[in-house]
């Protein structure tokens, strides 16, 4: 079941599917700040991927781990690795494998070409 609700602000999501862990704080900060930049094909912004995240019930110390091992602390990549979910690049299973064994089983660059291939003003450096 999603954590986030209609009546839910940044601040409340941020809490919600952050479950305490700092890392994961930050992370949906930089997201919900940097998004707009890197992904503007987002109709919602950075609440789109964040929302993508609670779809697949990755929360907590999960959002850091993926941030951290999979996508090697890269705002961009770890967009990347969400949209890539939202256009079915890749699958939760796939991504929920990755982030339980530091990042084996996905390929970040060829995903994110993937990406780059679907959304043409995807910039990573946004």
């Amino acid at each position: 079941m999603t954590k986030i609700t209609l009546e839910d602000d940044e601040l409340t999501i941020i809490m919600k599917m952050s479950e305490g862990n700092p890392g994961a704080m930050k992370v949906l900060s930089d997201i919900i700040s940097r998004a707009k930049n890197i992904d503007p094909h987002a109709m919602m912004g950075g609440i789109a991927h964040i929302l993508q995240l609670d779809t697949c019930e990755i929360y907590g110390s999960k959002i850091w781990m993926l941030y951290k091992d999979v996508c090697n602390e890269d705002i961009a990549t770890m967009i990347a690795m969400i949209r890539a979910l939202q256009l079915g690049i890749t699958n939760k299973n796939a991504i929920n494998y990755a982030i339980s064994n530091h990042g084996e089983g996905i390929d970040t660059e060829t995903t994110i070409k993937k990406v780059e291939s679907e959304l043409p003003k995807f910039d990573r450096k946004g």
